[in-house]
């Protein structure tokens, strides 16, 4: 029975990787230069533009992270959902029509580059730092992804976890080496699709397994976990909804690996559309994970070791093994998502802000396409250093990273978009601020009784840097001019 099950679940596998491969071949020939390369020369289509900037979105987090903090701490939770689904519109709604027309009149393929061009910046200061906060936040990022992959083939097949992270991370490499903006985007719109069906699917057939809802909240309570997303209407209660809500929501505002999605799309008169489109998909897939999560204090009252694993645990104890063979290629799919997107992020930062900008200024395309493409790999093997040692859980990586780009970026790419007051110096610091203040909170919040998410300091802090170093630069000009 057992090798049954293994041989369904791997074929499933490579069936689904059989599919993935197929699409990575076929658009490796259009990658032609670093624009193709890295935008995909603004060409996609509103479907490909939602489901490819929130496929590459939710990660393992999805299936491992989000789940776990529901089951250990209730449906009170949830509120970090809310927060990024809100924030997310917001982000369609303020920040991707704007940043897709002026990055395409600038000439810009990458968020620094806006930067640099946006603020007159020839020193190259703010674009070298920019790639450099990046750079250090995405290397924990990636990493939590190779984690989930490690746990994932450990868990399942019984292999050990450094085979798990060398597996996905060959796979990654290689559609990512292979094809860049554009296959990511297509394999972004295939997972998400069958990624959504699966996180619904799985859910409801659970709770018609264990006889409804009414059940699984009466173990909620049993375990004294919340059944509301408002447990008492207290200060506190308020204080501790606007945390978790922004501690996560702020984030979108500043993360590369999606903000470079809205920079793809062909017809910014298609945004709209794409706001939609994208948005009811990232609250559908919150939703069945949010039932994963309510759905394991029923199936599991005793607590499992690694709580991280509860989505897994569930599916392989009581349900038939095609769906533990579904839950796998999900997981799969989220992870290798996000983490495509965020290694082709730093790849292109690599080979556009450093290479091209810093070194060989005059680059032929093909020479940052090859640059790119070594970028890639370099930046593969780094993740894959950190994973090996398992520094954290893959909530709190996520987290970490999250906050760390959310704050950097996201308070300057907002004021630069509707503020003409902001100087350079403003800019570098706001980056500068935002990104040490959200990276060395978490030790210093030791220190402090109640706990803060690292994004709501930073993401303050950096607004605040922009404002007064710009103030203090343009006085500065204006007694230099007198």
């Amino acid at each position: 029975m057992n090798v049954l099950v293994n041989l369904l679940e791997i074929s499933t596998f490579i069936f689904y990787f059989t599919v993935i491969i197929i699409i990575t071949l076929f658009s490796y020939k259009k990658q032609k230069s670093d624009t193709s390369f890295v935008l995909g020369n603004r060409s996609l289509n509103f479907w490909l533009t939602a489901l490819s900037a929130h496929a590459s979105d939710m990660s393992n987090w999805l299936f491992m992270g989000f789940p776990m903090i529901i089951f250990l701490g209730g449906l009170f939770n949830a509120w970090a959902a809310i927060g990024l689904i809100v924030c997310m519109y917001f982000n369609w709604q303020f920040v991707a029509p704007k940043i897709r027309t002026m990055t395409e009149k600038m000439g810009s393929l990458t968020l620094y580059a806006y930067f640099e061009t946006r603020f007159k910046d020839f020193s190259g200061i703010i674009r070298t730092l920019s790639a450099t906060m990046s750079f250090i936040f995405y290397m924990f990022y990636i990493s939590a992804g190779l984690i989930g992959l490690g746990f994932l083939v450990e868990t399942l097949f019984g292999f050990s976890y450094t085979v798990g992270i060398t597996f996905g991370l060959l796979i990654v490499l290689f559609y990512v080496f292979l094809g860049g903006y554009t296959t990511v985007a297509w394999i972004d719109l295939f997972q998400g699709f069958f990624l959504l069906f699966v996180i619904l699917f799985v859910p409801i057939t659970l709770i018609y397994k264990f006889d409804g809802l009414s059940n699984i909240f009466s173990s909620l309570k049993t375990q004294n976990l919340s059944t509301s997303l408002f447990p008492s209407f207290s200060i506190k209660t308020f204080i501790e909804i606007f945390l978790i809500s922004f501690g996560w929501g702020l984030g979108y505002f500043g993360q590369p690996h999606i903000i470079t999605k809205f920079m793809g799309i062909k017809n910014v008169k298609d945004m709209p559309k794409a706001k939609y489109v994208g948005v009811s998909w990232q609250t559908l897939a919150l939703l069945g994970a949010t039932l994963f999560g309510i759905i394991g204090v029923y199936a599991f009252p005793k607590g499992l070791d690694n709580p991280q694993l509860i989505v897994l645990e569930i599916v392989k104890n009581n349900l038939a093994p095609f769906f533990s063979a579904l839950i796998l290629c999900s997981i799969l799919a989220a992870t290798t998502n996000v983490m495509a997107a965020q290694i082709l992020v730093v790849a292109s930062s690599v080979a556009e802000d450093y290479y091209k900008a810093l070194f060989v200024k005059k680059a032929s395309h093909k020479e940052v396409l090859l640059a790119s493409r070594i970028s890639v790999i370099v930046i593969g093997i780094i993740a894959y250093i950190i994973a090996y040692f398992k520094i954290s859980t893959i909530n709190s990586l996520v987290l970490y990273s999250w906050s760390g780009l959310g704050a950097s970026f996201g308070p300057l790419l907002l004021v630069s978009l509707y503020s003409k007051k902001i100087t350079r110096m403003g800019a570098f610091f706001g980056i500068l601020t935002g990104g040490l203040v959200s990276g060395l909170w978490p030790f210093i919040n030791k220190f402090i009784a109640y706990k803060i998410p690292s994004m709501i300091p930073g993401f303050i802090l950096s607004l605040i840097a922009i404002y007064i170093f710009s103030l203090a630069s343009e006085k500065k000009v204006r007694n230099y001019a007198k």
